[in-house]
């Protein structure tokens, strides 16, 4: 799976430009904050609309300024990861993660339930709230219910960034084995050098 990015949103005062092709593996979008790393990965959601641009995910133009096309944000299959895990606080584990897999169509639907709590190594804790998880369990959950959802490709919006470094070593582990294992492909925002140089396949500089 490729994309190909070439967009341009006024933001205020200031205009977020991007031209890249990114190949299959992670990719890091990498840049210090404030650049519009995290605009990108919203414009490629189709959370964010550019004000011109094509975006193509694995050959389908999913937004394209010339011709109209926008295809919904729900249609482009993407799973996303915010840099708060952005938990349903008054909902369990097992809620929040089937949340995605409930609205996904069936027929999309590549991993279950028991498939993921095993890969992710959270089983335990689905009976729990989100109040009573650690910064590592939450986001793992999180990461969960992106995979639930039968995404094609993967956002990560600076997933390690609120973590201490042990919890961040463990997260990171958990990546690399969607990027090796899972082969989903993965658009990555940070502004750590550490994690693109461990995590990363391609680098794009965002300035």
């Amino acid at each position: 799976m490729s994309f190909d990015v070439h967009l341009l949103k006024k933001l205020g005062d200031t205009q977020v430009r991007a031209t890249f092709t990114a190949p299959s593996g992670l990719t890091a979008l990498f840049g210090p904050s404030g650049a519009g790393k995290t605009s990108i990965l919203n414009m490629i959601a189709g959370l964010l609309t550019p004000d011109e641009g094509t975006i193509c995910v694995d050959g389908e133009v999913v937004f394209d300024g010339s011709s109209k096309i926008n295809v919904a944000p729900e249609h482009r299959r993407a799973g996303y990861v915010f840099q708060d895990d952005r938990l349903f606080p008054h909902k369990r584990v097992r809620e929040n993660l089937l949340f995605g897999w409930n609205l996904s169509a069936p027929e999309r639907r590549w991993m279950s339930l028991d498939e993921a709590t095993e890969f992710l190594g959270i089983k335990h804790l689905l009976d729990r709230t989100p109040n009573t998880l650690s910064g590592g369990e939450a986001q793992r959950v999180a990461i969960g219910r992106a995979l639930l959802s039968g995404p094609r490709f993967l956002l990560m919006d600076e997933p390690l960034s609120s973590l201490d470094r042990a919890r961040r070593d463990d997260i990171m582990t958990v990546i690399e084995r969607i990027r090796d294992e899972l082969k989903l492909p993965i658009l990555y925002v940070s502004h750590d050098a550490s994690e693109v140089e461990r995590l990363a396949d391609t680098v794009i500089q965002i300035d």
